[in-house]
Parts: C-alpha cells; sequence; structure tokens
C-alpha cells in the first residue's frame, strides 16, 4: 500500500443540478398535465399536506419538488401571482 495516512483525501462529487423554484414548478406542473391530473389541484395537495404522493413520479417530477421547501413553492407562486396582478410596486 505505502499511502501516507497523514493527508487528507478530499473527493469531488459530481454536483447536482441546482433548479430555481419556478423551473421546478414548470417541470412539476407540466408533467402533472401530460399525466392528465389537474396540475393545481395535486401541487395545493402537496403544498398542504406535504404529501409527495400527490407529485406525480413523471420526469423525475416528485423528487425534483421534494428537493424545494413548501414555503419557497408559497413564495414564488405569491410572488409571480402578485407580479402579475401588478400589486409589486
Amino acid at each position: 500500500m505505502g499511502g501516507n495516512i497523514d493527508n487528507t483525501q478530499y473527493f469531488k462529487t459530481k454536483p447536482e443540478m441546482e433548479f430555481q423554484v419556478k423551473e421546478v414548478l414548470d417541470l412539476v406542473y407540466n408533467a402533472m398535465d401530460e399525466k392528465g391530473y389537474n396540475p393545481v389541484n395535486q401541487i395545493v395537495g402537496y403544498i398542504m399536506s406535504g404529501d409527495p404522493t400527490y407529485i406525480t413520479s413523471h420526469k423525475g417530477a416528485r423528487s425534483m419538488i421534494m428537493k424545494v421547501e413548501r414555503d419557497e413553492l408559497v413564495e414564488e407562486l405569491l410572488t409571480e401571482y402578485i407580479r402579475n396582478k401588478s400589486w409589486e410596486r
């Protein structure tokens, strides 16, 4: 073997792709729609309950949405709603 045990070993792992919350919502919405679900009802169900089975696993939607905190989802949705209603000053 002959390795030096006094040196710290560093391992580089491949970083996961980071998605913005709006990208996750877009992916989830489209996956739900493709599977014939009502995306709004299903996303609301997930946000309210925290139960990931509200979200389809189609196109990795369930695993993607679980990487985002539910309060971040609400914040993004409300921010976009306010922006589109021109309430923002």
